[in-house]
């Protein structure tokens, strides 16, 4: 066995149609903080302590094409992990009352008896998210 050449994510980079309405979600929803933002690019980058993810705006937002995970290659979803069952239910809550966020279904286990439980959502600008326990 080989070992690895990466130890991790270092970012994640989505990109949004809003950047606003990307940096409202995660900061207010989340709690996230703005870590730095690099106006002329645009981008903004927020992060949880843990993990860092740069929103950057499209250049055109009104012709910008929306990802459909059934057809198109690219990111699916980004998952995101919470500390537990009573984490998961706060998060839904949150996001599930964030303007803009549709939730996909509710908090429940990932495949019949799985200790991991989570939800999937959209945040505004189509992004798909997933939160799950740890």
């Amino acid at each position: 066995m080989t070992n690895p050449l990466t130890r991790g994510a270092h970012h994640v980079g989505l990109a949004v149609p809003d950047l606003e309405a990307a940096e409202r979600f995660f900061v207010e929803a989340l709690g996230w903080r703005v870590a730095d933002s690099v106006p002329s690019y645009p981008a903004v980058f927020v992060s949880d302590g843990a993990i860092l993810v740069t929103l950057w705006r499209v250049a055109d937002p009104e012709t910008a094409v929306p990802f459909d995970r059934r057809a198109n290659v690219g990111l699916h979803h980004l998952a995101l992990t919470v500390a537990d069952r009573a984490a998961l239910v706060a998060a839904h809550e949150r996001v599930g009352a964030h303007p803009g966020t549709t939730i996909e279904f509710a908090p429940g286990p990932m495949r019949e008896g799985s200790e991991t439980h989570h939800f999937l959502c959209t945040m505004p600008g189509g992004v798909r998210l997933e939160f799950a326990t740890a």
